[in-house]
């Protein structure tokens, strides 16, 4: 009933307009539709090509199959990696083709460009309801830089009729295939389906969520979760941080922290929080205790300490079990939750208990739980936790700004002319 009442609430933003509403306004079985996704899967180390995660091609398959249904003519821009604006073979989308096929359960045409003859040629010849891949839109400079130019061959030389975009993970970037190619495109640009459920998800959690509200935020570094921290302040009923970043925050209260990670140039930024936190009366609850470490190893000697006793030379690897019980009881007094960062090195068994512990209390709250962030997405895959979850994103940053309370580039392109 919770979460029913939380997708439903009016003052959860749509997207400008989604594939539903796409449908209603155009013939899809006589258009081509140019769709961004976001299959920037994780390839294995050792051969390059061996598909290790295949979640983000999973997450597209709705939104793809919808189109297949309607009759679309379907020409895929993706990326992988992070090429030097010139084609990388270990860059290509050449390991995707064939898995992706296989989950949409239809044939898959890979272009060797994103752009130029070679698409102008295999798009003419598209079969109705046919499937074509193009080449890492990266392999331009103009796709990051959103150039026009590039931005107007990648709408024109593939005949699009219309635009949908699926790739929530790239959508905060301002990108050719993101932003500036609906501007060369007549039909409308709509979100996809897994798009509209991560705004309606995020958004919702932050507009009208049901309360209490608790975020989790972890990670390395302060600098990252300052903007996120600070405008949680504004909304949550209670913030808890855990990850490396704990340390700077200790460091502000005077506390010695031995060899662990602290950004001294946020030491001041990280009091000013816990002042303002302070001011408005939000709990911002800190670990009471952490598991510590002579050395960045997995098999390193360790042990668990007040974090007033922290020895010299030895470093903070993940949260201790007062805390994670506290922590705990938080999570389960809630009724949502959003989690954005591991509580430790959870990569090391020996220092993987709170960040799984984490996971493992928000699986048993009677809560809306969203989990962002690779890291944490990662955790939750790793507890065989992920179908626990009411939500699970497939873009950290994009998430991060959201939570910021920012609008994304790649929403606010989309439009219903």
């Amino acid at each position: 009933m919770m979460l029913r009442r939380f997708l439903s609430s009016s003052s959860v933003r749509r997207s400008k307009l989604g594939l539903e509403g796409l449908a209603t306004r155009v013939d899809l079985a006589s258009a081509r539709v140019l769709i961004r996704l976001d299959l920037n899967v994780p390839l294995s180390k050792k051969d390059g090509v061996t598909i290790t995660d295949d979640t983000r091609l999973r997450a597209v398959v709705p939104t793809m199959s919808f189109l297949k249904e309607k009759g679309a003519s379907v020409v895929v821009a993706t990326h992988v990696g992070r090429p030097k604006g010139e084609p990388d073979p270990k860059f290509s989308v050449d390991p995707i083709v064939k898995p992706f096929a296989e989950l949409l359960g239809a044939e898959v045409t890979k272009v060797d460009d994103c752009v130029g003859d070679a698409v102008k040629k295999a798009t003419a010849a598209m079969p109705q309801g046919s499937v074509i891949l193009l080449e890492n839109v990266r392999f331009h400079k103009g796709e990051t830089k959103n150039t026009p130019a590039f931005a107007e061959a990648l709408a024109k030389d593939c005949g699009a009729t219309c635009y949908v975009n699926d790739a929530f993970g790239t959508a905060h970037r301002a990108h050719a295939s993101t932003e500036g190619v609906v501007k060369f495109i007549e039909g409308p640009a709509a979100a996809g389906f897994l798009m509209e459920k991560e705004l309606k998800y995020i958004k919702g959690a932050i507009d009208d969520p049901a309360r209490p509200l608790t975020a989790i935020l972890g990670g390395a570094k302060v600098s990252t979760k300052i903007p996120v921290i600070e405008s949680m302040l504004d909304k949550c009923d209670a913030i808890l941080i855990g990850g490396g970043m704990i340390f700077t925050f200790y460091k502000a209260q005077g506390l010695s922290v031995g060899a662990s990670l602290v950004e001294e140039d946020m030491v001041e930024t990280a009091k000013g929080l816990i002042d303002r936190a302070k001011e408005k009366g939000v709990p911002l609850l800190l670990p009471t205790d952490c598991v510590v470490a002579k050395e960045f190893k997995p098999d390193a000697p360790f042990e668990t300490v007040p974090v007033s006793k922290i020895p010299d030379g030895w470093l903070g690897l993940d949260v201790g079990p007062d805390s994670v019980n506290t922590f705990a009881s938080k999570i389960m007094e809630s009724k949502t939750v959003v989690w954005n960062g591991p509580m430790g090195v959870f990569e090391f068994d020996n220092f993987a208990k709170g960040t799984f512990a984490v996971a493992d209390a928000m699986a048993r709250a009677d809560a809306i739980t969203i989990v962002g962030g690779g890291d944490s997405v990662a955790a939750v895959e790793a507890a065989h936790l992920a179908d626990k979850m009411s939500h699970i994103s497939t873009g950290g940053g994009a998430s991060l700004e959201l939570l910021e309370g920012k609008e994304l580039p790649g929403v606010a392109a989309l439009h219903d002319p």
